[in-house]
């Protein structure tokens, strides 16, 4: 069993001012039970920063025991916490940065809950109504700064990768720190972690005072990936469409290092994004980049985006192998081109509006048998909403794998099975074959038991 503190009382930084007399009562009385179970996910997620099990069933089931209670104070709230892990403490008393975070979740969940969902200000049935209210979460977090014109970077890539990947994208981070650019990422291990850290040097030798290390994740997946400790801006989106709606609006430009099923979900969506008819005069540079002994694994990608989303794709993106500085000198004079196209289109640097994500793109895909069983996975059909149906698919397999409910299902029915033209199902199982080979579907080298069957 994991060491665990029995029992500590935690206060925010500062007075938690946003919470209203109403939201206090609600969140020490529970009265609202799925804000207090998300609450608690999440929680839980940031205290457990450092675990290298990425089956939330099984961390949930490691901490069943516990308990975070909220205490009424006259400026606020504090927290009561009950078997919290112990590595989120030192000497009994919580480490800084991940007390920060744990009231940066309170923030999001409450904000959410109350302002996104339950105050019928956003219109999340349209496409301006979703872009707006990914804003507002953003805005709220204080993410989006109006006056900052260093570049925020995105940075994708797998929480399950080798040692010699890893340290290719801290090398990377280092780079691009030299630079001034700063660091958004999914907040978790691996290819999440090592840009950030890597830009704490370079920050650090450039004397760079404000140094911005963004990470940006979602209630069912924080749990099996939780915030790694470089973090120092956290946010939580509702759910994975606006989670990835998040990173593009933010970016400006995209790294993808080599991963698993989610990276391709992340390559597949942005790729759904630069081949709508509407973008594509829009600069967003995307960059697919690899160390030398790692060359294949964008082998791999490209042939796979060529036989199921042809060449118009392959030409979205760049791929840099083995050079961290060409890396980011491409990626700098991509920002530079992104800030004067802006600046002539009169739009924000801090968030990309003229991008047009569409609706389909937008809605939330819950993956169950039947979803999966029924996407739409031929080429007869625009080959943005071919991306947008592939990236779904492999969403459902990120769920599978690591999501609590995606798991039960699976345990309760078998695995997901996915059936489309036999050119793109080749592809698709000749793609999800070489990550299990590759030991890229989960932390660790244990035995992976497939959570889809490709139907060919």
């Amino acid at each position: 069993m994991p060491d665990k503190v029995a029992s500590t009382t935690v206060s925010p930084e500062a007075a938690l001012e946003l919470l209203s007399p109403t939201e206090v009562r609600a969140l020490v009385n529970q009265t609202d039970a799925e804000l207090f179970k998300t609450f608690r996910r999440c929680a839980l997620a940031v205290l457990n920063t450092g675990n290298n099990n990425d089956n939330t069933s099984e961390i949930l089931e490691q901490y069943a025991d516990f308990e975070i209670r909220f205490i009424r104070q006259a400026r606020g709230i504090k927290l009561q916490l009950s078997n919290a892990p112990a590595s989120a403490f030192v000497d009994g008393k919580m480490i800084r940065g991940i007390r920060e975070q744990l009231f940066s979740v309170l923030r999001d969940v409450v904000y959410i809950t109350n302002e996104i969902r339950n105050s019928q200000r956003f219109r999340l049935d349209t496409q301006v109504g979703i872009t707006d209210a990914v804003f507002h979460i953003l805005r709220n977090a204080n993410l989006v700064r109006k006056g900052d014109t260093n570049p925020l970077v995105v940075c994708w890539g797998g929480h399950s990768i080798s040692r010699e990947e890893y340290d290719f994208t801290k090398e990377t981070g280092y780079q691009l720190g030299l630079r001034d650019m700063n660091i958004i990422t999914g907040c978790g291990p691996g290819a999440m972690k090592g840009p950030m850290k890597g830009a704490t040097i370079g920050h650090a030798k450039q004397h760079i005072q404000n140094r911005r290390y963004i990470g940006i994740t979602e209630p069912g997946i924080i749990a099996a990936e939780s915030p790694n400790p470089i973090v120092n801006e956290l946010v939580i989106m509702p759910d994975i469409e606006k989670r990835l709606e998040a990173f593009v609006r933010m970016a400006h430009a995209v790294i993808v290092f080599p991963g698993g099923v989610g990276t391709a979900e992340e390559i597949l969506y942005i790729l759904g994004i630069l081949l709508h008819p509407s973008n594509r005069r829009i600069p967003f540079p995307l960059i697919f980049a690899a160390s030398a002994e790692s060359r294949q694994y964008f082998d791999m990608i490209n042939e796979f985006i060529a036989a199921t989303l042809g060449p118009e794709a392959q030409s979205k993106y760049q791929v840099i192998n083995g050079e961290c500085a060409e890396v980011a000198r491409a990626v700098r004079k991509g920002c530079d081109q992104v800030l004067n196209y802006r600046r002539r289109a009169k739009d924000a640097f801090y968030f990309n509006w003229k991008l047009n994500i569409p609706k389909d793109m937008q809605a939330p895909f819950e993956p169950t048998h039947e979803s999966m069983a029924t996407l739409n996975l031929s080429k007869n059909q625009p080959i943005h909403l071919l991306a947008a149906n592939l990236r779904r698919a492999f969403s459902g397999i990120v769920a599978g794998n690591v999501k609590e409910q995606g798991i039960a299902r699976i345990m309760q029915r078998g695995p997901f099975e996915l059936q489309g033209d036999t050119e793109i199902m080749s592809a698709m199982d000749m793609l999800l074959q070489t990550f299990v080979q590759q030991n890229r579907m989960k932390i660790g080298s244990g035995t992976y038991n497939p959570c889809y069957r490709v139907v060919r």
